[in-house]
């Protein structure tokens, strides 16, 4: 699924820019060499991001 139509990020670069460690939206379209245009993807690329992290998370960290 396409994340941001103005650069044409794709919900698999957000979570693969999220498991090596991009704490957010701005670093993971970085990552891809790009950044934001319009801006109406930010927040959904930052819920992406903030997902793909808690899933990485130990289950005892989760559970605290």
């Amino acid at each position: 699924m396409i994340v941001c139509v103005c650069n044409a990020i794709r919900e698999d670069e957000i979570r693969t820019a999220a498991r090596n460690g991009a704490p957010c939206a701005l670093t993971a379209f970085r990552s891809v060499d790009c950044e934001p245009q319009c801006g109406h993807c930010l927040p959904y690329a930052d819920e992406l991001i903030a997902r793909e992290r808690a899933a990485l998370l130990p289950v005892r960290s989760r559970a605290a």
